[in-house]
């Protein structure tokens, strides 16, 4: 089976899913499956400029506040610095960004677009507004807004949960300890 067919399968049976279980199951799956619709679609626009999903959300990043240090990129991005790292590391090599330290600080190293990097923003920001328009067709501006509403009081919300379980001393248990290299196994929590 072909990439093509394997992706019109998903597709399809995510479609059933919502058009006969979706009414009743659980907000998080909706809006998981639409952030993957949104994803694609946008990849493969993206593809035919052959920059990445990964790369999108550091430019987008940088577009807004170049020069960035590494730590504060992966945060924004809201991945770890490793992935952050390699994902500059391949940008680099494609020229859309370099890495240099400032003067005033010989220990940090900070991530600036190049001209190429910049120039990526004008071809790449009309997909992005694409998407959005394909994925909202059809729908009243007054649901548009309330959906924004609705998912605004969502991040807010989240985001106090994990502050409050920050202070709990609850935190994200990163995929090694996940894999069972210094988190409990669900059997053994009481």
């Amino acid at each position: 089976m072909s990439n093509s067919d394997e992706h019109e399968v998903t597709t399809r049976a995510i479609l059933r899913h919502w058009q006969t279980r979706g009414p009743n199951d659980r907000l998080a799956h909706l809006v998981k499956d639409t952030w993957r619709g949104l994803t694609r679609a946008f990849q493969m626009r993206l593809s035919e400029h052959a920059v990445s999903f990964g790369h999108w959300v550091f430019l987008r990043i940088l577009w807004e506040n170049d020069g960035l240090t590494l730590s504060r990129l992966s945060d924004e991005a809201g991945l770890m610095a490793p992935t952050a790292f390699s994902a500059i590391k391949a940008m680099e090599r494609l020229g859309y960004v370099t890495r240099r330290q400032q003067p005033d600080s010989k220990k940090k190293v900070y991530i600036f677009l190049t001209e190429k990097g910049l120039a990526l923003r004008d071809r790449l920001v009309p997909l992005a507004e694409e998407v959005n328009r394909v994925a909202l067709a059809g729908a009243p501006p007054e649901d548009i807004e309330a959906t924004r509403r609705t998912l605004l009081l969502m991040v807010a919300n989240l985001a106090r949960d994990e502050l409050e379980m920050a202070q709990t001393q609850r935190k994200m248990p990163s995929t090694r300890e996940l894999a069972g290299h210094g988190a409990p196994h669900l059997d053994e929590v009481p």
